[in-house]
C-alpha cells in the first residue's frame, strides 16, 4: 500500500475515534480522498479509451484482475449506494443525475457478480466521460455529508428497515458473488463505513488501478 495513503488512512481512524479529534479526521479522510481523486483523475490523461476496459491480469488472483472502468464504476456505485441509502437517508446520485442512461451502463448494481470476460464487455459498454461526471458528483455529495457528521452520529447502526429499503432497490446483485455486501455494511455502524468504503476501498481499487495502468504503459513503451 502506498505509504503516504496509508498514513493518512491509520491517522484518520485514530483520530475520529475521539470525540475531541473527531473533526481533524474528517479533515484527514477529505486531505485523504483528494490526493486518490487526483490519482483517478490522472488516469483519464494518461489513458487511452481502451486502456480503460483491458485486462491485463484477467486470470491473477487479487482486485488488479479487473479492468480501470470496472473499478471506478464498482468504487462509486458503492460509495453513492452507502452515503445516500444508508447514511443520509436520501436519492443517490446515480438515480438523481439518470446516470445509467448517461453512462450507458447495462446494470445498476455495485458489479461484484461480473467475472472475467464479464467484467471486460461490461466496461467496454461505459461511456468513460459520463463515468467521469458521476465519480465527481458522487465525491461532491460524499464530501458534503462528512462536514455534516457529528462524533455522535458515527455510532449510528444500520437498522433492519434501512435494510429492506436497500434490498427494494436492487443496486445489489441477488448473485453470491455480491448479496453479502448488504449484510456487511447492516452490520456495521456510520464509523464502520467511514472506515471502508470511504477510505480503505479506495485505496485497495486504486492501487489495482495502478498495476493495471503500469503494465499497459510498459507493453507500449516496449511496442515503440
Amino acid at each position: 500500500m502506498n505509504k503516504d495513503w496509508a498514513e493518512l488512512n491509520k491517522t484518520m481512524q485514530l483520530q475520529i475515534k475521539k470525540k475531541d479529534t473527531f473533526e481533524l479526521g474528517i479533515d484527514t479522510l477529505i486531505k485523504l480522498r483528494k490526493e486518490l481523486m487526483e490519482q483517478i483523475l490522472q488516469f483519464k490523461n494518461e489513458l487511452s479509451p481502451n486502456d480503460f476496459y483491458a485486462m491485463p491480469f484477467m486470470n491473477a488472483k487479487g482486485y488488479h484482475n479487473k479492468t480501470i472502468a470496472y473499478s471506478l464504476w464498482h468504487i462509486f456505485r458503492i460509495e453513492d449506494i452507502v452515503a445516500h441509502s444508508l447514511i443520509a437517508d436520501d436519492e443517490q446520485i446515480f438515480f438523481q443525475g439518470e446516470y445509467q442512461s448517461r453512462i450507458n451502463s447495462p446494470i445498476i448494481t455495485t458489479a461484484n457478480e461480473l467475472v472475467k470476460e464479464e467484467i471486460g464487455e461490461f466496461s467496454k459498454e461505459l461511456n468513460i466521460e459520463e463515468v467521469y461526471h458521476y465519480i465527481t458528483d458522487v465525491d461532491i455529495s460524499t464530501t458534503q455529508i462528512l462536514k455534516k457528521l457529528a462524533f455522535n452520529d458515527i455510532k449510528v447502526k444500520m437498522t433492519d428497515e434501512k435494510k429492506k429499503h436497500l434490498e427494494k432497490l436492487n443496486v445489489v446483485s441477488a448473485d453470491e458473488n455480491a448479496h453479502w455486501l448488504i449484510d456487511y455494511w447492516c452490520g456495521k455502524d456510520v464509523k464502520g463505513l467511514i472506515q471502508m468504503p470511504f477510505s480503505r476501498h479506495w485505496i485497495i481499487h486504486i492501487e489495482a488501478c495502478l498495476k493495471i495502468k503500469d503494465k499497459l504503459l510498459s507493453k507500449k513503451e516496449l511496442s515503440v
